[in-house]
């Protein structure tokens, strides 16, 4: 049986974007259905840091308080551990505004934030275990979708003035719609994993770059979260030859995590992230709007993806909700204009994850071949990993000139920060979104 329904925006993914986007429009007085694919948010290894914009967006929607009772880790400055020593790269106590650093949060928790409050709205729904198998279509006009209820076999078509697809890097929308984004290549891929975390260990995080790979790890209280990048399709070939020469690799980076290695007892805890930057050329067709890792895929690098996807789903709310509120049909020209607002904030910051890519990182991405060799005195212990006084492990050798630059003047750590934390376009709640202060619901 097909059960037929309509809403007057429907939005496609229950990510950072797609929640936004929903509790925005609905306080616009907006008629919004959200489809989730998952009947819940927890999934691992998803992208968990909040920057400095999206906190103050939450300011503004009346959820800072909530957010900030979320059980969570601040890093105000970043730095990184060459063989050289270690380095101040950017120094977030120099940004504007109330927040001068970043929020390190699993990713569920503020999903659920924000779904709850958007659920207090009286024009929002959210449906999970909701997943897309078609867009629906009057002529060449996109009109909704079809979904199936994986709860229980149903399939049902929902029609709607707008559809918005926020369904990430392997959108089924896109797939539906026949749009290819445009990829540039990239020399690594990630995997994930977790190692335990102990109390003398620095605190909120690591970057290791050194002649035996590139290592972050995100203090996640009692566990990292780590980040390893391999050479673009070594994946397979790497596994193959071990676990116990994986650990080998990571202890012969930092040393000090040598005596928790064996928490990796099999590539079963090693999570393979395949490293894609994309950009469509054109976000949108009659009926249908592209946002986020839908419109952009974002390499991992600065973990700046959910806030510029953030970022899409205010200005989209703020440029379309007046007409959706009206008449429930956006003409394509203001889908056009969303586009080219957020599409040279993305193409910047795209740039600059490339010129990353070729300059700092591709060298750096492991590979089966390469003979790990350990790098001297900055990596055998904890304490210079993450030294707060800024001055960091005394460096011998060549130090890049960026870094020297931005150690002898700290006053430029400001502008690493800001593009990182804040970006080259944020974006605010309209006026019309914004709320007092909800109390905090946890402790």
């Amino acid at each position: 049986m097909l059960i037929n329904e309509r809403t007057t925006c429907l939005v496609v993914g229950g990510g950072p974007a797609g929640l936004v986007l929903g509790l925005l429009m609905a306080r616009g007085g907006v008629d919004v259905t959200v489809l989730e694919k998952h009947p819940d948010f927890l999934r691992d290894f998803r992208g968990d840091t909040v920057h400095a914009s999206t906190l103050t967006l939450l300011d503004e929607l009346g959820l800072g308080e909530r957010f900030a009772a979320l059980p969570q880790r601040r890093l105000d400055r970043a730095q990184v551990q060459l063989d050289t020593g270690t380095f101040q790269m950017a120094d977030l106590r120099r940004l504007p505004g109330a927040h001068q650093h970043i929020a390190m949060v699993p990713q569920w928790d503020f999903l659920d934030l924000v779904a709850d409050a958007a659920e207090a709205e009286p024009t929002f729904t959210l449906r999970r275990n909701a997943e897309v198998v078609a867009l629906l279509h009057d002529g060449d006009r996109v009109a909704g979708v079809r979904y199936r209820d994986r709860t229980d076999g149903t399939e049902h078509e929902l029609r709607a003035g707008l559809t918005v697809a926020c369904d990430g890097r392997g959108s089924a929308v896109r797939e539906a719609a026949g749009l290819t984004p445009r990829s540039f290549g990239v020399p690594m891929d990630v995997w994930w994993f977790r190692l335990p975390r102990h109390a003398e260990d620095p605190v909120g995080g690591v970057g290791r770059i050194g002649s035996g790979g590139f290592l972050v790890m995100i203090d996640r209280g009692d566990y990292w979260q780590c980040a390893y990048l391999i050479r673009k399709g070594a994946d397979a070939e790497m596994r193959a030859a071990g676990i116990p020469q994986f650990r080998a690799r990571i202890t012969r980076l930092l040393p000090w995590l040598g005596d928790r290695m064996e928490a990796l007892t099999s590539f079963d805890d090693v999570k393979l992230l395949d490293v894609r930057l994309e950009r469509l050329r054109r976000w949108y067709r009659d009926g249908l709007l592209l946002i986020g890792d839908a419109a952009h895929a974002m390499s991992p690098v600065g973990g700046v993806g959910i806030n510029l996807a953030v970022a899409d789903a205010v200005a989209t709310a703020r440029l379309l909700t007046p007409a959706l509120r009206s008449g429930g049909i956006v003409p394509l020209a203001l889908l056009r204009r969303v586009q080219m607002r957020r599409w040279w904030p993305t193409a910047l910051i795209q740039s600059g994850q490339r010129l990353a890519h070729r300059r700092i990182l591709g060298d750096k991405a492991a590979d089966p071949g390469r003979v790990d060799v350990p790098a001297g005195p900055p990596d055998t212990a904890a304490p210079g990993m993450f030294d707060t006084s800024g001055a960091g492990a005394a460096p011998t050798g060549t130090v890049p000139f960026p870094l020297s630059m931005l150690k002898r003047f700290p006053v430029l750590q400001g502008i690493p920060a800001r593009l990182i934390a804040i970006g080259p376009l944020p974006e605010h709640a309209p006026e019309w979104a914004r709320r007092a202060e909800l109390p905090a619901t946890r402790a």
